[in-house]
């Protein structure tokens, strides 16, 4: 008898034999799994369902093994519970269900396959053959109409105020960081027929110097008049041109040759002189470029050639004053900010590496002569210049590593800072480190004294820099628009502050917090919360919110969770290992937010990963190689600490001259994939006048990445994780690449709705720039495309110029 049909089929018995046997020790092999560490999962106070699941599938394996036709029923019984227990768990969410569901179903299909196909060919045979083509033509038509896309065809038009700029000039299209354009040539309508008008090859690629995990093309280009200027990872500046994509110069600075931890230039900035009009003056207009060795360089915006009146024949070096640190401890990453004739910059310092690692001095210099106008130390207040000779600006203090914002009117720059150094050990931090990290502070313009602070985290933790630039707006109050600036953080908050005064214009409370810091340190009783604003935080992580691609590395994830320290957001560092949710990553990062001034609308893209922190115990930490800092040791040496190591994956911080180093990792399954549920990366819109959520969605595909670091081109929205911004135009579209998947998308501002998009030759981790071209009166839309090493993203050297046709 064939326990598939009951009936006497010896011609199949040759035939069915090996793989019912196969089936059956597949099911039997991962009931003992599930039940196995499903006994590890409830002891650890989680579900036992894996218990039971296991239990039941070791019980199939047996009955197909003895060929007993209750082996199917009981597996549809299994099926039918597990199907009843994950909604329960997580309701309709599809991938929730996925993790859950997928692997038993496709187990079920298989093992149904020879019912199913008798019962199949029972029914073909049953349908009159000019029926069964009906029933074909009916699916290919049905498929063609589902993987069709209609498009609006409208006539360009050009629209926008005069007097509003048309160009890009800096990083965040003017100094206030709204990434707005007034233009409208580009429109919901029309959007979908952009076209691929230019490509431009840098020639910049990764290098065996490179650290493995630290090379980047985040660059925003900038538009002034006929040409475009980018920065390469290598610190390369070119000049483009704006209408045909054809180089017009090059600046190599040299700087590839000294091993950096990370590769990256997110922009330039640009300077007119005001008093160079008509006349002969070094540099009239000039490009103003950080570079990986440390320096800002000057360079004649029109020729490429150094400004030599700038600095020291061109150059200002940012290490004057820091003291003797190795390669790659400050860099400066991000462009200067332009305003009053003052180039204010801030500085990258290497994370987790000791007490007392560079400053995180605030300079400004002359935009014009390069000469130091002032400096922000905070723990020498009343000092504005450089420090006395023999003696640095104060080591260990905040940096601030993001674009600054500026409002020139009020005479103030926008800073938004970081924590002290090391990131996850805190109590040796002075009383001005305390008070001003993680904080935003608005420093006047003329002397560099800070006129307010407003703090959103205290006694930092968890590595909550402040990421993003700060965006000034003209915010709707009831007693009408106020100043304002949004300051977008790693926790996924949104702090709206009155940017003349730092007070608070939406409600901020402060919460209690989870407590019981390392021991020698300590942690603050409450944390600071704008509730007044939508959060991006999500809510806490709990053990049903695991994910896995099936419920094999699921489990695992579950076990992991249990057996982390996690109390909900804030929970502290600690030897036993922390689930940090939001992690070191960010939610918000340097992409900051993009805002359709016209409308009032916000939009941000957020990524969700959570991280494990561990405290390493100095000793422990030495003999695990753990106590050298970064730099010590050649890149070669992978028993001492190396760059790569602990800049890289952040699998091990040194911290020196704190009890403890640290190990912080994402948390994710066996399979590399996160073990939190998706989306991992969001798309989403803010109604300023309401405070609410207009819309939010997944953002990017799985397209280019999948478990274990493999491809499978599979388009899934998941939300995966990005690096980069988006901008708004007047029109009401918004643009933006960043996705780990190779995409640059258009959005519809008001509803969300995805209008088009066009594939990458590498990652897009980057700012897109929009801008009118004079000669042709043409928009374009343009995006650096080279790919990030940290997310993964197939590098490149490509700069990409879109227009209508």
């Amino acid at each position: 008898m064939d326990p598939y049909n009951g009936a006497n089929v010896s011609e199949r018995t040759h035939s069915t034999r090996p793989r019912r046997w196969f089936i059956a020790v597949l099911i039997g092999a991962i009931g003992i799994y599930l039940a196995a560490n499903g006994i590890k999962l409830v002891k650890l106070g989680g579900s036992p369902y894996y218990v039971i699941a296991g239990l039941t599938q070791i019980g199939v394996c047996a009955m197909l093994l003895r060929r007993s036709r209750l082996g199917p029923p009981l597996y549809g019984v299994f099926l039918l519970s597990t199907v009843a227990w994950s909604v329960a768990e997580v309701g309709a969410e599809p991938w929730g269900l996925f993790a859950r569901l997928g692997l038993p179903i496709l187990l079920g299909m298989w093992l149904a396959a020879p019912m199913l196909g008798r019962a199949a060919a029972r029914l073909l045979r049953a349908i009159p053959r000019s029926s069964k083509a009906t029933v074909a033509l009916a699916v290919v038509l049905g498929s063609a109409g589902y993987f069709t896309l209609s498009a609006s065809h409208t006539t360009p038009h050009i629209e926008h105020t005069p007097g509003e700029s048309t160009d890009w000039v800096a990083f965040g299209g003017t100094e206030q960081g709204t990434r707005y354009s007034p233009l409208t040539q580009i429109t919901p309508d029309n959007v979908s027929h952009l076209q691929l008008a230019w490509t431009y090859r840098t020639g910049d690629m990764p290098k065996a110097s490179d650290a493995q995990t630290g090379w980047t093309f985040e660059a925003t280009p900038l538009k002034i008049d006929d040409t475009l200027y980018v920065c390469t990872a290598h610190s390369v500046v070119h000049a483009i041109d704006a209408e045909t994509g054809q180089k017009r110069w090059v600046f190599d600075p040299g700087s590839e040759a000294a091993w950096m931890p990370l590769r990256a230039c997110r922009g330039v900035a640009y300077y007119r002189n005001p008093q160079a009009a008509g006349s002969a003056v070094d540099c009239a207009e000039r490009i103003v470029a950080p570079t990986g060795d440390s320096r800002l360089i000057a360079l004649d915006a029109h020729t490429g050639q150094l400004c030599r009146s700038f600095g020291q024949q061109g150059s200002v070096r940012l290490l004057d004053g820091i003291g003797k640190y190795p390669p790659g401890y400050l860099l400066a990453t991000s462009p200067p900010t332009v305003v009053d004739g003052k180039l204010i910059v801030g500085s990258y310092i290497m994370d987790g590496t000791m007490v007392g690692a560079p400053s995180g001095v605030i300079r400004a210099y002359d935009a014009v002569t390069g000469e130091l106008a002032w400096a922000w130390d905070m723990e020498h207040p009343d000092r504005i210049g450089a420090p006395p000779s023999g003696e640095t600006y104060t080591p260990g203090t905040p940096n601030a590593w993001p674009p600054f914002s500026a409002d020139p009117e009020l005479g103030l720059v926008y800073v938004p800072l970081g924590n002290a150094t090391p990131d996850f050990f805190a109590a040796h931090r002075s009383p001005a480190a305390e008070r001003y990290g993680t904080a935003l502070v608005a420093l006047d313009v003329k002397t560099g004294r800070p006129r307010w602070h407003f703090q959103m985290d205290h006694h930092d933790l968890w590595d909550h820099d402040l990421p993003s630039q700060p965006t000034l707006v003209d915010f709707p109050t009831a007693a009408g628009p106020v100043p304002a600036v949004i300051q977008p953080t790693k926790r996924g908050e949104l702090f709206v502050l009155d940017r003349r005064d730092g007070k608070p214009l939406t409600e901020v409370v402060e919460k209690p917090v989870p407590q019981g810091a390392a021991p020698g340190d300590y942690t603050s009783p409450t944390q600071p919360f704008s509730v007044g604003m939508p959060s991006f935080a999500g809510e806490p992580l709990t053990e049903s919110r695991m994910w896995g691609m099936t419920p094999l590395d699921q489990l695992l994830c579950r076990i992991r969770f249990r057996e982390l320290r996690y109390e909900g957001q804030f929970t502290p560092p600690s030897v036993h290992g922390s689930l940090v949710y939001p992690g070191s990553a960010g939610i918000f990062s340097w992409g900051s937010v993009a805002l359709d001034e016209k409308r009032g609308i916000l939009i941000a893209n957020t990524v969700h990963a959570p991280f494990v922190v561990k405290l390493v115990p100095r000793n422990m930490a030495d003999a695990m190689g753990l106590g050298v800092a970064p730099n010590t040791a050649t890149a070669s040496d992978s028993t001492r600490g190396t760059p790569e190591r602990a800049v890289g994956a952040q699998a091990g911080l040194p911290q020196i001259g704190s009890p403890y180093a640290a190990q912080a990792t994402p948390f994710l399954s066996p399979a590399q994939v996160p073990c939190m549920s998706p989306p991992w990366g969001q798309l989403s819109a803010v109604d300023l006048s309401s405070r609410r959520l207009l819309w939010q969605k997944p953002f990017g595909t799985s397209r280019d990445n999948g478990p274990f670091g493999w491809t499978f081109g599979l388009p899934l929205a998941v939300g995966v994780p990005s690096a980069g911004g988006a901008i708004a135009l007047r029109s009401g579209v918004a643009l933006i690449a960043a996705s780990q998947d190779r995409y640059l998308r258009a959005y519809e501002t008001q509803s969300g709705r995805e209008l088009w998009k066009a594939r990458l030759p590498a990652g897009g981790q980057a700012t897109p720039i929009t801008y009118l071209s004079k000669p042709s009166g043409r928009q374009f839309v343009v995006v650096a495309a080279g790919g990030h090493a940290g997310l993964a993203t197939r590098a490149g050297d490509y700069v990409l110029g879109y227009a209508l046709p």
